[in-house]
């Protein structure tokens, strides 16, 4: 019997590949069953362009059950890219396309039925970025999870029972020091920023979207990017104003002055939103200066702690600020255990000896 040509091994038997290139350049694949006629001539019978469609037929013609479809990884990566990443935030859409382009580097060609949980664990092992293969990880068993729902497999996720990396939350905090160090050498817009996001225990990206128009009755109303939670933050409690309200009231005053009109709160000196990457730059020039500054003051152990301050610490250094059950609810966690664990980066206050 003559072997198979290389193109269709992957295929049942009598069952042929056909690649084709149109003039325009783009090419398409279609399936045949290699039959014969009445007489015993040889005769392609068309199958489709679908292959799980087209072993179906094959079944048919064959006069046997159709085989289980044998989807790659691939396609499962192609669909939940296109139809499940784009309804998550835009910050978790980002994470979620770098870490599948890391799967695909591992599992690109594998069959869905070839991943099991020592595969998994295998790949786990192999990353050297530990907390990142955590976060591909979880990402390859929603895949897995969502590719049951869509009819591709019904094999157990392998994914479950595999161990995670350890991972150690990040524990800086940054005291007085180190926040008047950094604080003097801002910018206005900069010290802005930092105010907003220690008076509200927002996330950088979610500060950068507060606007006046998010002023409503005495609250400021905040929508959280990554959970969708909703708060509202109370500008005046029993009559007194909070400091939270001070702040907008001396931020609008300055924005009147300079004729900002624009309604995110935080902007450049020309009135422009304030980005990300714009954010990036002026932390990145003040925190520097500021290590500078304490290093030619002869304290380099003030500089370096100066240089390990990100933007996003000031979240976790509003949290261990103030009561643990208030800190909660202004994050936004569902658990105490959460604000306890990830955010609260100072140690329980105790009396000394004497």
């Amino acid at each position: 019997m003559r072997q198979k040509s290389t193109a269709n091994r992957d295929l049942p038997p009598r069952m042929i590949r056909r690649i084709r290139k149109g003039k325009s350049g783009k090419t398409w694949t279609s399936y045949y069953y290699d039959g014969r006629t009445a007489d015993g001539k040889r005769k392609e019978i068309p199958l489709g362009t679908d292959l799980d469609q087209a072993k179906v037929e094959w079944a048919r013609l064959e006069r046997k059950a159709p085989p289980k479809p044998n989807h790659l990884m691939g396609y499962v990566f192609d669909r939940y890219e296109k139809e499940i990443i784009p309804g998550k935030s835009i910050r978790t859409q980002s994470d979620n396309r770098k870490e599948l382009k890391q799967l695909r580097k591992a599992f690109e060609s594998a069959p869905i039925e070839s991943i099991t949980p020592q595969v998994v664990a295998q790949y786990r092992d192999a990353r050297t970025a530990k907390v990142r293969a955590n976060r591909e990880i979880a990402l390859l068993s929603h895949a897995f999870t969502i590719a049951r729902e869509w009819g591709l497999t019904d094999k157990a996720n392998p994914c479950f029972g595999v161990r995670r990396n350890k991972e150690k939350p990040r524990d800086y905090y940054a005291g007085e020091v180190v926040w008047n160090a950094v604080y003097a050498e801002a910018l206005q817009e900069l010290k802005d920023a930092m105010d907003l996001a220690y008076l509200t225990g927002q996330r950088p990206a979610d500060v950068l979207k507060i606007a006046a128009t998010d002023l409503n009755n005495g609250f400021l109303l905040i929508g959280q990017g990554k959970t969708e939670k909703r708060l509202r933050l109370r500008l005046e409690d029993a009559g007194v104003q909070s400091g939270l309200s001070a702040f907008i009231d001396d931020l609008q005053e300055r924005r009147a002055i300079n004729g900002i009109r624009t309604s995110t709160l935080i902007t450049n000196a020309s009135g422009l939103r304030m980005s990300q990457q714009m954010l990036r730059n002026r932390w990145d020039d003040a925190r520097e200066k500021a290590a500078i500054k304490a290093a030619a003051d002869g304290d380099p152990a003030l500089a370096a702690s100066i240089r390990q301050f990100q933007f996003k610490d000031i979240r976790p250094k509003a949290a261990s600020e103030i009561e643990l059950t208030h800190a909660s609810r202004l994050l936004g966690h569902s658990t105490e255990e959460m604000t306890k664990k990830v955010y609260r980066r100072v140690g329980e206050v105790v009396k000394p000896t004497k």
